[in-house]
């Protein structure tokens, strides 16, 4: 498959080149049947590719029978307004399909979707539909969708089959049984990362029970995000960490949604942050590599732009020749994986194109790194009778170069660190806390303090100020019921209080019914504010604060509102099972995978070497 492809690119090559016109005399006649004239050029080709003179002629017929179809097809568009969508199927339904498919571009997702199930025999419910690299949108037209005339649209199976397996009803009830799963635990993904994302958007997120929310940098620490991209980039890293599951288990065609889904959500954050981290380099490698284990890579068609942005990532996040890796973590040895898959898609894509020198270049250089990266397991037995799991010591000696007495220390060291970064957090966490309990003992809730604390970079005296400065942030409870049941009207002893500290008789009662009976709150706010209420406090006890009526569909609810939230924790639980414990899970791999395909990819290269010596 991969020969062919480099054979159909090589040989558009040639017909640009050469400016041949196959749709056009003496290639196609009047009919739109192949010309005599198309025998010699494959005859020229073949002599030039040292290629069979038949397998020429074949794959150029493809291609001028491909022409031909777009030609009438942009025609059949102009008059008509009818699209043409090449649709791209799982690589089991790739032979002798006809891959085109008409449309008019005002129909909705869902009904392209049912289009494409009907007319090359898929359950509908059990497809998902990529066009532009974004998953199709079934509620909107396509047309509101960007998808146009001569798109190419793939189709992403949840459910692995072999057409005899209809034969079988047992066996196809237990595949639509596992498509179900599958299709549930992509809405349970997406329920579960948006949960996680709007808590981290919240400043109510206590970060001492929600470790799995920070966000830090190479060295391991927390790293401080605007809350106007906080949700997004947790959306973006939560979507990426569940498709790197995906991609782990070798479920390419539910890894894929979940990864271009993050590509839109990093989209959305800043370009400094993105060169604070290689996360979205990462996510470009993994897209691409994704689009080629489903043999679907020629549907990518920014492959290269992709790539190239994820070099240009590494470049600015890591340094010029990686001299800003080196002064953070001492080494490179272990992003050396990340290149080694960057230069094995880039020589997978030039091969693709018929790039044969580019290919071959970058594929040497991925052999090259592959080499340095080789671990001997007698090694990685002698780290792990010292104590050390196997990640941490093919971690640790791609990071010394395979030495292991380096290795282990450097393992060592690199606890010990982290065991350092982790006091140090949580001792700003418990200062945190202290000051949240400070406050919440003023009378101010726990998400009042939080954003007051937010707002002053931790500094418990400033955060009183802002909230004596804003006391509208009292009002932020934490919707408890007990926190709602406000005081209808304040005691006379709570008023003389406050009359006894110098305040007006009706503006204290007025203070007190604001702030609940609460005469700290009270005493407080008049005090900063020169003995008033501030003009924009809503001084009515009805406004906004009178908790909800209790009525008898209000206790029935109780037992659907704690299923919900059962299902919440569950989606949320799935979510945090897939987050790696080790920060550098990422760049551990066994490279067994990218040790074959080297080999594979490199071996065509030698036979087009080979074929061109012999010309």
């Amino acid at each position: 498959m991969a020969q062919k492809k480099y054979l159909q690119a090589k040989l558009t090559q040639f017909l640009r080149e050469d400016r041949i016109q196959l749709w056009k005399p003496p290639y196609t006649d009047e009919n739109k049947k192949v010309g005599l004239a198309l025998k010699d050029l494959a005859k020229k080709y073949s002599d030039k590719l040292e290629c069979c003179e038949n397998e020429v002629e074949k794959i150029i017929e493809e291609i001028r029978c491909k022409a031909i179809e777009r030609g009438t097809g942009n025609e059949n568009y102009r008059t008509t307004g009818i699209a043409t969508i090449e649709v791209f199927l799982p690589p089991r339904l790739k032979k002798d399909r006809k891959n085109l498919l008409e449309t008019r571009l005002l129909i909705t997702g869902r009904e392209l979707r049912s289009k494409i199930a009907e007319t090359f025999g898929f359950q509908e419910n059990y497809i998902k539909i990529v066009i532009n690299k974004k998953q199709l949108q079934l509620g909107k037209t396509l047309e509101e969708q960007g998808v146009a005339h001569n798109v190419k649209a793939m189709v992403l199976e949840l459910k692995q089959s072999e057409e005899d397996v209809r034969k079988n009803f047992q066996l196809e009830e237990e595949e639509q049984n596992e498509a179900e799963l599958k299709e549930k635990q992509i809405q349970r993904t997406k329920r579960g990362l948006e949960i996680l994302a709007q808590r981290a958007a919240e400043t109510v997120v206590d970060p001492e029970m929600t470790p799995y929310l920070d966000i830090a940098n190479q060295t391991g620490r927390s790293i401080r995000i605007p809350a106007s991209e906080r949700k997004a980039l947790m959306l973006a890293m939560g979507y990426h960490e569940k498709g790197r599951a995906f991609l782990k288990r070798k479920e390419y065609g539910i890894a894929l949604p979940c990864l271009l889904d993050a590509d839109k959500y990093f989209c959305e954050c800043c370009r400094e942050l993105l060169d604070t981290v290689d996360n979205y380099a990462v996510l470009q490698l993994d897209i691409v590599w994704c689009y080629f284990r489903l043999e679907q890579l020629e549907c990518l068609d920014d492959a290269e732009k992709k790539l190239n942005l994820a070099q240009k990532c590494f470049k600015n996040c890591y340094g010029e020749n990686h001299q800003r890796l080196v002064h953070i973590k001492g080494n490179c040895g272990k992003e050396k994986v990340l290149f080694l898959r960057l230069y094995l898609l880039q020589g997978i894509r030039n091969y693709h194109s018929g790039n044969d020198v580019e290919a071959c270049e970058y594929l040497n250089k991925a052999r090259q790194l592959l080499k340095e990266l080789y671990i001997d397991p007698s090694k990685v037995d002698n780290l792990l009778q010292l104590g050390f799991t196997a990640q941490e010591a093919r971690l640790g000696l791609r990071a010394c170069d395979g030495n292991v007495d380096h290795a282990a220390t450097h393992i060592t060291n690199r606890r010990e660190e982290l065991a350092q970064i982790r006091k140090e957090e949580k001792e700003k966490k418990r200062r945190r806390l202290e000051n949240i309990r400070s406050l919440k003992g003023m009378g101010y809730s726990t998400h009042a303090a939080q954003q007051a604390l937010h707002a002053a970079s931790g500094n418990l005296d400033e955060a009183l100020k802002i909230l004596l400065s804003n006391p509208q942030m009292w009002w932020l409870n934490d919707s408890n019921p007990e926190t709602d049941n406000r005081q209808e009207s304040p005691s006379q002893e709570n008023i003389d209080q406050l009359v006894y500290m110098g305040f007006d008789a009706l503006v204290a009662e007025a203070a007190l019914r604001v702030f609940r009976g609460n005469v700290q709150l009270a005493a407080q706010t008049l005090a900063h504010n020169g003995g008033s209420l501030p003009p924009d406090l809503p001084l009515s006890p009805e406004d906004s604060l009178s908790p909800p009526a209790t009525s008898p569909s209000d206790s029935a609810g109780t037992s659907s509102a704690s299923t919900d939230e059962d299902m919440e924790t569950e989606a949320v639980n799935e979510i945090l099972e897939d987050i790696p414990e080790h920060e550098e899970d990422y760049l551990d791999s066994t490279l067994e995978d990218e040790e074959m395909i080297i080999a594979e990819y490199l071996s065509y290269v030698e036979n087009m070497k080979s074929a061109t010596k012999k010309n």
